[in-house]
């Protein structure tokens, strides 16, 4: 019995190509707010430019941010897949403490050039939403470093 026939071939790439993108894909979550959150969380992660300079995250955080990325300035930037897993962190002061919100929000109003939504806003939530569900799954190290 052959298993190398183009078939099985075909078969194989199409089963390694699907459990890749399944990888890749924010994790579901079970709570159908919770869904609707990260997935407006997503669209505005992937076309909102927060009234900047024509901008969005997916700019500088690159496929959806589960790739590595690039600075305005060109330095590269790790991915987002555990963004939510090493915050909070110690701000350069080594004293004040920066959530994920803040860090939302620190990006939107300087890479972005946009106006940073407010805490509590539902865009800003949303976005958090999004950020945490790359993170889905990750092991907590708080103050660790992006991957």
């Amino acid at each position: 019995m052959a298993t190398n026939t183009p078939a099985m071939k075909s078969w194989r790439c199409a089963a390694l190509a699907a459990a890749l993108l399944l990888a890749a894909a924010p994790a579901p979550a079970l709570d159908p707010a919770l869904q609707q959150a990260v997935a407006r969380g997503g669209q505005l992660f992937q076309h909102e430019t927060f009234g900047g300079g024509g901008r969005v995250c997916e700019t500088c955080h690159l496929g959806g941010g589960l790739r590595p990325g690039q600075r305005p300035d060109g330095a590269p930037m790790p991915s987002l897949a555990n963004a939510a897993a090493v915050f909070p962190r110690v701000g350069p002061d080594g004293h004040s403490l920066i959530t994920l919100s803040d860090q939302v929000r620190a990006c939107v109003g300087g890479a972005v050039k946009g106006k940073a939504p407010a805490y509590g806003s539902e865009d800003l939530n949303a976005l958090v939403a999004y950020v945490s569900s790359l993170s889905q799954g990750k092991v907590l190290d708080m103050g660790g470093e992006p991957k």
